[in-house]
């Protein structure tokens, strides 16, 4: 025998059925899009994204976070098109390869409706995101050299390591000039180390050859300063109260500061979570009260013996 449906059962049935039809209309869609970790920090940005995913998913059951790293510019844009004409997204978290060929790709999925939040890298053109996160490359320069300042007196002589030429080293290379200079500390030569450990060891190596009293170093990113430890230590430069600031909050480095290492006695963050921060704000676009957007400058901690464990993260690869 066939079940006999009564005519409430049906409209029930009916009801539930446009019930769920609508909860999935409800859902709310976000794709992040990042680059394909190349390096520590980035790959450390990737760990925490995930992290985040996780985390924003089971609090908020109807957000669908959609993440997606792509290898190089093209194959970014061709991510962006896509989270638009197959995941329909409602918003886009993005931290651009490069801020050229990425612009108009945004600037596309700005127009489909989404709400666009641009992480680190700017866009070149002003005024597309709702919402901007990035680190503070000024303030980074500005806080390791007044903790330089703490510990050198007139006369001692350092040497500065940067990154690679670009607009951000340059933020933070100008900022801690700025605040050593009138301090009677002696800058005895700057190089570009490009972000790497290799290249920071060999550029320590050129200036213990040619500078034979050097009282710090900073090395301004934790992969140059770990080159730079290592060539001090060959060379047996390591002792007399030698220390050297890196940055961007690597756990390994870290972990040296909980310790009690005098070699790298600090170091200054420059959070590699700052995507999964983007993720958390965008989603508050959706489930505040209030409004969220603006720009969200993240602070550059001093991270010292006495704060180190709260941005300690041993799981994640950076």
């Amino acid at each position: 025998m066939k079940p006999i449906m009564t005519l409430g059962a049906i409209a029930l049935t009916g009801a539930l059925a446009f019930s769920g039809a609508t909860a999935q209309e409800r859902s709310i869609k976000i794709g992040v899009s990042y680059p394909t970790p190349t390096h520590a920090w980035a790959a450390g940005m990737n760990w925490h994204a995930e992290q985040a995913e996780i985390r924003l998913e089971a609090l908020y059951p109807d957000v669908d976070l959609i993440l997606i790293n792509s290898p190089d510019p093209s194959a970014q844009a061709s991510a962006l098109e896509d989270l638009v004409s197959i995941h329909q997204i409602d918003a886009l978290v993005v931290l651009p390869f490069e801020s050229e060929p990425l612009t108009d790709p945004v600037l596309n999925v700005k127009k489909s409706g989404a709400l666009i939040t641009v992480v680190d890298r700017g866009l070149s053109l002003p005024g597309i995101e709702d919402i901007y996160v990035a680190g503070n490359n000024p303030e980074l320069g500005r806080v390791s050299a007044v903790y330089m300042k703490t510990r050198l007196k007139e006369g001692d002589n350092i040497v500065v390591l940067r990154g690679i030429p670009t607009l951000i080293d340059n933020e933070r290379y100008d900022a801690f000039m700025a605040e050593i200079e009138g301090s009677g500390i002696n800058v005895l030569d700057q190089k570009h180390a490009n972000w790497n450990r290799d290249d920071g060891f060999e550029v320590m190596q050129d200036f213990l050859s040619r500078f034979p009293d050097i009282d710090a170093v900073w090395a301004q990113d934790d992969d140059i300063a770990i080159g730079v430890v290592a060539a001090l230590k060959q060379a047996g430069r390591d002792g007399n109260g030698m220390f050297v600031v890196g940055g961007a909050g690597m756990k390994e480095t870290i972990k040296s500061i909980m310790d009690g290492d005098e070699l790298i006695p600090v170091d200054v963050l420059y959070p590699p979570s700052m995507i999964a921060t983007a993720m958390d704000v965008t989603v508050a676009a959706f489930k505040s009260n209030g409004p969220v957007a603006g720009r969200y400058i993240l602070g550059a901690t001093l991270i010292t013996p006495e704060n180190a464990e709260a941005f300690y993260f041993p799981d994640s690869p950076f």
